[in-house]
C-alpha cells in the first residue's frame, strides 16, 4: 500500500538518512541550476510568465537555492510573473518543503487551484503543491527533475533462448520471509510492450512511468515553450543491471526488508530520448562535472572561498566541490539531460533566409555559459 512506501513514510534524505543528494552537499549546485533557467529564459526573449515546476523536490533544498538566485536577480525578473509548482506525493516531505520554503505559512486545499496546498516563499513568490504533473496549470514552464526518475519503479527483462522474459519478484519456498528474483515462465504483456525491437542487450531495465512523464513534459514544452532539465544517475542505453538499494549510505540487498531501503535504478537516457517522440529537441546526457564546469562552478567556488574567512567553511566548500566534480564520486556517474523546443536549437525558417537571422545563443551547461 502506498503509505508504506519508502519516500511516503519517511524520506531518508540527508546525513542521518540513507543517501545524500547534491543540493544537500552544496548551495552552489542549486545556484548554477537557477542560473541555467534564467539563461534559457533570456535566450527565449524573457517571456512575461515563468513557472518553475520541480518533480519530487526532496526537502526543498534545491528550490530554496534557486529562489535565492531569483531573488538576487530580482531586477532582471521584475516584469515577470514567477511562480513555483512542486509535484510531491509524500505528505511528510511536503511539510518539510513548506517549512524550508515558506517558514511553514501555507494554506491547505486552496479553493481556486488544482493544488492541494499553497504558500508564499520567504522571498515573496507563490508556491503551489500538486500530486501529479498533469495538475500543474499549462503555460511557459521550466521543469526540473533531480534524482526523480531513478526512484521510479522499473521492470527488469532477461533475454533467453525462448525470447524475452520478465524478471519478477517471488517468495522463496525454501526460506520463509525471503524474496527472490525469478524469470516469468512465458512472455508477459510488459515484455511485448517495453522491449524495443532493435535491443541488443541481454538484460534490460525499463521504467514505463518515466516514459509517460517524459511524454507529458515533451508535449507541454512543444505546446507552451520552456525547457526541462533532468539530472540523475544514468547511462545512454548501455548498462544492463543497475537496480540497487541503499540503507545508511551503504549498499543493501534490494530484496531484504522491503520498504526500509532507498531503491534506485540508473536512468536510461536513450529511453527518455525515444519517449519524447520527436516533440522536443534533446541535449545530453553529459557528465555532471562537464555541465557544472560549463556553468562556471570554478569561478563561483573562487568567489565563495574569497568571501569566507574561516577554515571550516573553506574545507566544507572544497569538500563539496570534490563530491560534485570528482569523477570517482558524483562527477561522472551523474548526468544532465535537457528537453527544449526545436526552435530553440534550429531557426524555423533556416532554409529560406540563412543570413538574416542572428545566431541562436548556445544552451548553457551543454556549451559554455554566456551571461554578460
Amino acid at each position: 500500500s502506498p503509505p508504506q512506501g519508502y519516500y511516503t513514510r519517511r524520506g531518508g534524505i540527508g546525513e542521518s538518512g540513507d543517501f545524500v543528494t547534491s543540493p544537500e552537499i552544496s548551495q552552489v549546485f542549486g545556484e548554477l541550476i537557477g542560473i541555467w533557467y534564467i539563461s534559457e529564459w533570456i535566450a527565449t526573449g524573457k517571456p512575461k510568465v515563468f513557472q518553475l515546476v520541480e518533480l519530487g523536490p526532496g526537502r526543498g533544498t534545491l528550490t530554496d537555492d534557486i529562489l535565492r538566485v531569483f531573488n538576487q536577480l530580482a531586477s532582471l525578473l521584475s516584469k515577470c510573473d514567477v511562480s513555483i509548482h512542486l509535484v510531491e506525493v509524500s505528505p511528510k516531505l511536503s511539510e518539510i518543503q513548506a517549512l524550508m520554503l515558506t517558514g511553514g505559512k501555507v494554506q491547505s486545499n486552496p479553493e481556486d487551484k488544482s493544488a492541494y496546498m499553497k504558500g508564499i516563499s520567504k522571498t515573496g513568490i507563490p508556491i503551489f503543491w500538486y500530486r501529479d504533473v498533469q495538475d500543474v496549470p499549462p503555460g511557459y514552464s521550466f521543469y526540473l527533475a533531480h534524482e526523480f526518475f531513478d526512484a521510479l519503479p522499473i521492470h527488469k527483462f532477461q533475454r533467453t533462448e525462448k525470447g524475452w522474459r520478465e524478471v519478477l519478484v517471488d517468495i522463496d519456498p525454501e526460506v520463509p520471509d525471503q524474496l527472490r528474483f525469478v524469470l516469468s515462465p512465458s512472455s508477459t504483456p510488459a515484455t511485448q510492450n517495453f522491449i524495443q525491437p532493435e535491443e541488443t542487450r541481454d538484460h534490460v531495465e525499463v521504467c514505463p512511468e518515466a516514459g509517460v512523464i517524459i511524454q507529458r513534459l515533451a508535449r507541454r514544452i512543444e505546446e507552451d515553450g520552456g525547457a526541462a532539465l533532468v539530472a540523475d544517475y544514468g547511462h545512454d542505453g548501455t548498462k544492463t543491471d543497475t537496480f540497487r538499494g541503499f540503507r545508511n549510505h551503504k549498499l543493501h540487498d534490494v530484496l531484504r526488508a522491503p520498504g526500509t531501503a532507498d531503491l534506485t535504478a540508473d536512468v536510461d537516457f536513450s529511453y527518455l530520448r525515444k519517449m519524447t517522440q520527436g516533440r522536443t529537441a534533446t541535449l545530453g546526457p553529459i557528465k555532471q562535472r562537464e555541465f557544472l564546469k560549463n556553468m562556471g562552478i570554478d569561478l563561483r567556488l573562487q568567489m565563495l572561498l574569497q568571501n569566507s574567512c574561516d577554515t571550516a567553511t573553506h574545507e566544507q566548500l572544497l569538500h563539496s566541490y570534490d563530491m560534485l566534480m570528482n569523477p570517482k564520486k558524483m562527477g561522472d556517474c551523474f548526468n544532465f539531460f535537457a528537453l527544449l523546443p526545436h526552435h530553440r536549437l534550429v531557426h524555423p525558417d533556416k532554409k529560406r533566409q540563412p543570413e538574416s537571422k542572428s545566431p541562436l545563443p548556445p544552451v548553457a551547461g551543454f556549451g559554455e555559459l554566456l551571461l554578460k
